[in-house]
C-alpha cells in the first residue's frame, strides 16, 4: 500500500488546494461576481455535461483501468489503447448528428421553466465530449500509476483558470456572456494537456493496428459501464439539472453553493481514488483476493476517518460561514450541507466497494444497482423538490445513497466474503457524533471567521488526539509519525 499513501497523499494536498481554490470562486467570487441567473445556469450546463459524458466516451476511462493490466505485451496494449480512442466517436458522430437535426426541440424542452437555457444548449454536449476525453487521458495516465499531473491539471488548473474568468467579470473585461464561452475554452485546454501528458507517458504505435481479440468482452463491459455510470452520474448531477425544470434557475446557484460545501467531506476519496482503482483492477485481475480485502478494509477506515474531520470542521461551522458569505439568499443551504455531507461520509466508509465491484466478475450487478438507484433519485426528487424545493434534492439523495450503498455492501459480503467494517468503524462514528453534538450548539460571541478557527482548533486537537490514542488506523499513525519526524 506504499504507492498508495505515498501519491494519495500527494493527491490529498492537490485537492485540497484545489477545493480551497474551488471554495474561493463557488462561496465568494462567483456568488459576488456573476448573477445568480448565470451562475444557476453554467451549473446546470456542467451538471447536464456529466450526466451525458459517460455515453459519449462509452465508458472508455473504466475500461481502460479494468483491462490495461490484463495485457502482458506492448502490441496488444497499443491496440488496445488506439481502440480507447476511437470508440467513443462511434458515439458521438451519431449523437452530434441527431442533436443537430432536433436541436430546438431539445432547447425547448430543458428552456420551458427558464427560458435562458435555450441559447446555449448546444455547450452540453460540447463540454461532455472535452470532459470525457479528459477523463480517457487521464485514466491513461492512472494505469502508469501516474496520477498527480491529472489531478493538478483537474483540481487546481482548471479552478485557477476560472477564477482568472470571474475576476475578468469584475474588472469588466468580460461579461457573463463571454465568461461561459470562456470556460467550455477551459475545457478545452485542460484535455489537450493531459492528452499530451498521456501520450509521453505511455505513446501506442498504430503501424500495425488491429482490434484487441477480447473486442466482445470490451463491448460487453462498456456498455454495462455506460449505463451504470449514466445512472451513477444522475444520481450526482441530475437534482441540479431537475431544479430549473422545476424552480427558478437561481435556486441552481443556491443549491450548489451547499453541495460544493458538503462535498469537501468527499476530499479524501477523490485523492486516493486515483491511484487504488487500477491497483484493484490488478488485484482482482491476479486474482488475489486476500490483497483486496485488505484494501477494502483500510480504505474504509482510513477514508472515514479523514473524511469524519471534515464533516465536523463543515457542520460544526456552517452557520458562521454563511455569515462569512454575506448573501443571505445562499443561507438557505444550511440542511443541504448536512444532508449532502452525511451521505458523502456514508459513502467514504464503503472504501473500494465501487472499485471492487467494477473490477469483479459481478461488475454487472453495479449496472443493476446504478440504474435502481437513478430511478429511485429521480422519482424522490419529483416528489420532494415539489414539496421541500432545493432541501427535497438534498433529503433524495441522502435516502438513495444510504439505502442502496448498503445494499452494496450487503451484496459483496454474500458474493466474495468481504466486509469493509470493524470494531474501529463504531469507534469512529462515536467519535464523530459526540464531537458533533458538543460543538454544533456550542456558539462564541465573537467574529465568524474567529469562532470558525476557534472551533476547529478544539475540535481537531481533540479528534487527532483519539484517533491516534486509540491507534484506529496504523497507516494514519505511521503518516503522522513520518511527517513529524520530518
Amino acid at each position: 500500500m506504499g504507492v498508495v499513501i505515498n501519491q494519495s497523499f500527494k493527491n490529498t494536498l492537490i485537492v485540497f488546494l484545489g477545493f480551497a481554490i474551488g471554495g474561493i470562486n463557488v462561496l465568494f467570487l462567483y456568488t459576488h461576481f456573476l448573477e445568480a441567473e448565470y451562475f444557476g445556469l453554467i451549473t446546470f450546463l456542467l451538471s447536464s455535461s456529466n450526466i451525458l459524458m459517460p455515453l459519449l466516451i462509452f465508458g472508455m476511462q473504466h475500461t481502460i483501468i479494468k483491462f490495461f493490466s490484463s495485457y502482458k505485451n506492448k502490441i496488444d496494449r497499443d491496440n488496445f489503447m488506439v481502440t480507447a480512442i476511437i470508440l467513443p466517436l462511434l458515439v458521438i458522430i451519431p449523437l452530434a448528428f441527431i442533436g443537430t437535426i432536433f436541436y430546438d426541440t431539445i432547447g425547448d424542452i430543458l428552456s420551458k421553466k427558464n427560458i435562458i437555457i435555450k441559447k446555449y444548449t448546444y455547450l452540453i454536449f460540447t463540454i461532455a465530449i472535452l470532459t470525457g476525453y479528459f477523463e480517457v487521458f487521464f485514466a491513461w495516465s492512472k494505469v502508469q500509476m501516474k496520477s498527480v499531473f491529472g489531478s493538478f491539471i483537474r483540481e487546481i488548473f482548471t479552478r485557477t483558470c476560472v477564477t482568472i474568468l470571474l475576476l475578468s467579470i469584475y474588472f469588466e473585461w468580460l461579461n457573463s456572456e463571454q465568461f461561459i464561452y470562456s470556460l467550455v475554452a477551459v475545457h478545452f485546454l485542460r484535455m489537450l494537456l493531459m492528452a499530451f501528458y498521456a501520450f509521453k507517458l505511455y505513446f501506442p504505435k498504430i503501424k500495425s493496428f488491429s482490434l484487441p481479440q477480447n473486442i466482445k468482452e470490451i463491448f460487453s463491459f462498456s456498455f454495462y459501464i455506460i449505463l451504470a455510470g449514466s445512472a451513477g452520474t444522475i444520481l450526482l448531477e441530475i437534482d441540479k439539472f431537475m431544479i430549473p425544470q422545476m424552480e427558478k434557475i437561481e435556486q441552481v446557484a443556491y443549491y450548489s453553493v451547499g453541495v460544493f460545501i458538503a462535498t469537501i467531506v468527499a476530499i479524501p476519496s477523490r485523492a486516493m481514488q486515483q491511484i487504488i482503482n487500477p491497483i484493484i483492477a490488478k488485484e482482482m485481475n491476479d486474482n488475489n483476493l486476500k490483497e483486496v480485502e485488505s484494501l477494502y478494509k483500510r480504505s474504509s477506515i482510513n477514508l472515514l476517518i479523514a473524511g469524519g474531520l471534515l464533516f465536523l470542521l463543515i457542520n460544526i461551522n456552517i452557520n458562521e460561514l454563511y455569515l462569512i458569505i454575506n448573501k443571505p439568499e445562499y443561507a438557505v443551504g444550511v440542511y443541504i450541507v448536512l444532508m449532502i455531507s452525511i451521505a458523502e461520509l456514508f459513502k467514504l466508509s464503503l472504501g473500494t466497494n465501487g472499485a471492487i465491484l467494477t473490477n469483479s466478475k459481478y461488475y454487472k450487478i453495479f449496472f443493476y444497482f446504478s440504474i435502481s438507484m437513478a430511478f429511485s433519485v429521480i422519482i424522490l426528487n419529483r416528489i420532494l423538490i415539489e414539496i421541500l424545493g432545493i432541501e427535497g434534492a438534498a433529503l433524495a439523495t441522502l435516502f438513495v445513497v444510504l439505502i442502496f450503498n448498503f445494499i452494496k455492501i450487503i451484496y459483496l459480503k454474500n458474493k466474495l466474503g468481504i466486509y469493509p467494517y470493524s470494531k474501529k468503524t463504531k469507534n469512529i462514528l462515536t467519535i464523530i457524533a459526540l464531537l458533533f453534538f458538543l460543538f454544533y450548539f456550542l456558539k462564541f460571541n465573537i467574529h465568524p471567521f474567529l469562532s470558525i478557527l476557534l472551533k476547529s482548533f478544539l475540535v481537531a486537537l481533540i479528534y487527532i488526539f483519539l484517533v491516534i490514542r486509540l491507534r484506529l488506523s496504523n497507516d494514519i499513525n505511521k503518516l503522522i509519525r513520518k511527517l513529524l519526524f520530518k
